[in-house]
């Protein structure tokens, strides 16, 4: 990316992320520029990066090589149509917003190489995951660019078909929310069993968190792991078998798959 010039239509809280990983990764400032409606935002996204950012989004887009539509969905229509005249052939955009399919970009912008890219929240922290899908006219060199754009915020995996992103979102998009609700909850039942507060919410969180790091550094999968903490007639496996009896796994699988049918109804609504 150390000759990239790229180009950030919205300023929010996901562009600040990218923009804050470029920026930790070495890209120089004056190779990245941002656009957005509000005073505000652009001086603190200027005073944060030092890079220069415009009210008018034709500006900031002048002569990058990788534009990156950050705008909320709902207002991504009005943003593209009126932005498609500015665009050169040669520049590949690249969107962030949820539920917004190629088809409509390229329907709103006209054909030219678009990559979709389904973030996640822990991208804030540069721990994010995202799931990255290249229309058949990106380059193997955008290709690149974009892979290199959304890894330094965290991992970045290609997807053979768009409508695996329905199922990226189900897993890692809405996915945080998932493990607050569990944080939640086990904090609630350590508190009814004599624990403050204070000590069931630290308790749990650093417990998640040491089993998230021994999972990701482990060379053997989390179903394995799990049984190797569970001794036979301990406290271990009462937990399980009671999660188990409720029947976990086939809720985690309900709930995984109303996410990815709501994904996809979200594209077609948002796609109008």
């Amino acid at each position: 990316m150390s000759n990239t010039r790229i180009a950030f239509v919205g300023a929010g809280n996901m562009a600040a992320s990218l923009i804050g990983g470029l920026r930790a990764q070495g890209v120089d400032a004056g190779l990245i520029r941002a656009s957005n409606r509000g005073a505000e935002k652009r001086e603190k996204i200027t005073a944060e990066h030092g890079i220069a950012t415009f009210a008018d989004n034709a500006q900031a887009i002048e002569g990058a090589d990788v534009v990156v539509l950050a705008v909320k969905p709902q207002m991504m229509k009005a943003a593209c149509e009126a932005l498609a005249a500015s665009l050169k052939p040669e520049q590949l955009v690249v969107s962030v917003a949820a539920g917004i399919t190629c088809a409509s970009l390229q329907k709103w912008l006209g054909a030219r190489p678009v990559v979709r890219c389904m973030p996640n929240t822990p991208s804030l922290l540069r721990q994010g995951a995202s799931g990255l899908y290249a229309t058949p006219d990106v380059s193997e060199q955008q290709r690149d660019q974009a892979q290199q754009l959304a890894s330094a915020v965290g991992i970045a995996l290609w997807l053979d078909e768009e409508k695996q992103i329905d199922a990226v979102t189900a897993v890692s998009g809405s996915g945080p929310a998932y493990f607050f609700l569990l944080i939640e909850a086990m904090t609630a039942a350590g508190v009814k069993l004599g624990l403050p507060q204070e000590t069931a919410s630290q308790l749990t969180m650093q417990t998640a968190l040491g089993a998230a790091l021994m999972a990701q550094g482990s060379d053997v999968d989390a179903a394995e792991l799990r049984r190797r903490v569970t001794s036979p007639a301990g406290t271990t496996e009462a937990a399980i078998k009671a999660f188990q009896a409720g029947g976990f796994e086939a809720l985690v699988e309900t709930a995984l798959g109303a996410a990815a049918h709501r994904s996809a109804e979200l594209a077609e609504l948002l796609g109008q």
